[in-house]
């Protein structure tokens, strides 16, 4: 992080973000399916939000990354 300039976050530190909204939605899903198919109706709703919140985290976190790499 500097001083005068805007970067918030290092390379590194987007690439650690968005490798692990990644690995949250791989898990999600996984728990989604499980949950499906052992008839856990309620747990579906609430898998599949935390998965939706992570997947734009990871898409925001992508475009400010690819700002401060391009900018």
């Amino acid at each position: 992080m500097q001083l005068g300039d805007k970067r918030v976050m290092s390379k590194k530190g987007y690439w650690i973000a968005i490798f692990l909204t990644l690995i949250a939605n791989i898990v999600m899903l996984q728990m989604t399916v499980e949950a499906f198919f052992g008839e856990e109706y309620e747990r579906i709703y609430i898998y599949s939000t935390i998965s939706i919140i992570s997947s734009v985290i990871c898409f925001l976190t992508f475009l400010r990354w690819r700002k401060n790499e391009y900018d």
